[in-house]
Parts: C-alpha cells; sequence; structure tokens
C-alpha cells in the first residue's frame, strides 16, 4: 500500500453523534478509544474514518489495513427484509459509507478485521442477510456477556486464537445467510455465528463479539497489523 511511515495505517470507521466536549455540545464524529489503543498497542496507527463523503478503492488505497467498528443495527432494507419492531433506528450514513468501505477493501484485498456490527455489515456487503433478534448476547446496556466460543481447526481465526477462546459479546442480532465466499468458522455454544471469514483474501475476518474490550489480549489486532505490514513489504 502507499504508506511510508514505520507502522501500518489501519483505518477504523466512526460514528456522527451528538457529543459534549470542553464548552461545546456539538454533532461530532466520535469512536470508543478501544479501538484506537488495540491498534496502536498491536502497532498500528489508526486513521479515523467518519461516515461521510464517498468510499471507493481509489479512496481508501492509502490505507494499510481496515477496522470495521460496532454500533447500531443495519437497516433491514440493506438486505430486503422487513424491519422487526426490535430492530433499533436506521442509520443510513453509517449503512452507505460502511458497505462501500467493505466492498472497497474487498476489492483491494486490504487486510479487514470486522467488528460486531462489522461484521454484519461484511456479511450485507457480500450479499447476506441478518437475524434481527437473538437473546443471550447483549445482557445490559453497556454490560459485556462473556461468552466460550469453539472455533474450526485449520482455520485462519483458530491459527489466530486456538480452538476455542473467551470473548466479550453486546449484541442482539446475527448472521442469517452467508453473504457469498464466507465461511462461518466459531459459533456460540447457542450456535449463534460468533466469527466469519473469507479464505481466498489475504486477511478478512468478522467477529461477533468485541476484541477492542480485552486489553490483555491483542491477537485479533495483532494478527490485523502483521498481515498490514507484510501487504507494505509486497
Amino acid at each position: 500500500m502507499a504508506s511510508n511511515g514505520s507502522r501500518p495505517l489501519i483505518g477504523v470507521t466512526t460514528y456522527l453523534e451528538r457529543a459534549r466536549f470542553g464548552v461545546w455540545d456539538v454533532d461530532a464524529a466520535v469512536l470508543h478509544r478501544d479501538y484506537l489503543d488495540s491498534v496502536v498497542r498491536a502497532g498500528g496507527n489508526p486513521v479515523l474514518l467518519p461516515p461521510m463523503g464517498e468510499w471507493d478503492a481509489r479512496a481508501v488505497g492509502f490505507l494499510d489495513g481496515l477496522v470495521l467498528a460496532g454500533g447500531a443495527d443495519v437497516d433491514p432494507a440493506r438486505y430486503g427484509a422487513a424491519r422487526d419492531p426490535r430492530t433499533g433506528p436506521a442509520r443510513p450514513d453509517r449503512d452507505a459509507a460502511e458497505l462501500a468501505l467493505a466492498r472497497a477493501a474487498l476489492e483491494l484485498d486490504l487486510p479487514l478485521l470486522a467488528v460486531c456490527r462489522g461484521m454484519q455489515v461484511l456479511n450485507v456487503a457480500l450479499g447476506g442477510t441478518l437475524r434481527q433478534h437473538v437473546d443471550g448476547h447483549n445482557p445490559a446496556p453497556a454490560v459485556f456477556e462473556r461468552t466460550e466460543i469453539t472455533v474450526a481447526p485449520g482455520t485462519a481465526l483458530a491459527a489466530v486464537v486456538g480452538d476455542r477462546t473467551g470473548v466479550n459479546c453486546h449484541h442482539h442480532q446475527a448472521l442469517d445467510e452467508l453473504g457469498k465466499g464466507l465461511e462461518v468458522v466459531a459459533v456460540a455454544p447457542d450456535g449463534v455465528v460468533e466469527a466469519v471469514e473469507l479464505p481466498d483474501a489475504r486477511f478478512a475476518l468478522g467477529v461477533q463479539s468485541h476484541p477492542e474490550t480485552d486489553r490483555e489480549d491483542l491477537r485479533l489486532f495483532g494478527a490485523l497489523v502483521r498481515a498490514a505490514q507484510e501487504g507494505r513489504q509486497r
């Protein structure tokens, strides 16, 4: 890729929200700092990507890797479904930008880590659908469910975390029909899909959990940054 510094540039998606800081109470592009800390601690430099403008392969060519962050529910219209009353309000800005970013990353074979909503965006970008509500993975607002997941042996994810690992979950939706080329590589005890990957990609992994919240476990962000670094050396 095109970056020149010693650390690979990792794009991370953000949200537009009302925020208060200093003397200001304004609309702002925001993101949980955990994502940024995880990228930095893994050896990358984070680049914030707002859900504004036009994102295509030419626009992201300066990046070495991409993180699709978690957040609001994807609009069911994006995958041709009627809205379940338990689905959250639509965020057309994020849907449009992040679907475009996911497709651009796949076009460029850019190392990609898709987190929670990000995994759902990746699935929808590839023609898949979502289950609009599942129980047991979202105990309370801002509270994570610690879940043991089983990982398929011989997969890229297993090479990073092994055949079993504990993860922090906070989601009420999940993958249903898989997008083109995706393979399920981890499930929760109740059978909910917890990770997918694109075997033909250099590094394209989706996890339904929130690895950015586990400060003791940088394995996934480390794998992303290594893939990004290797891409720069080609």
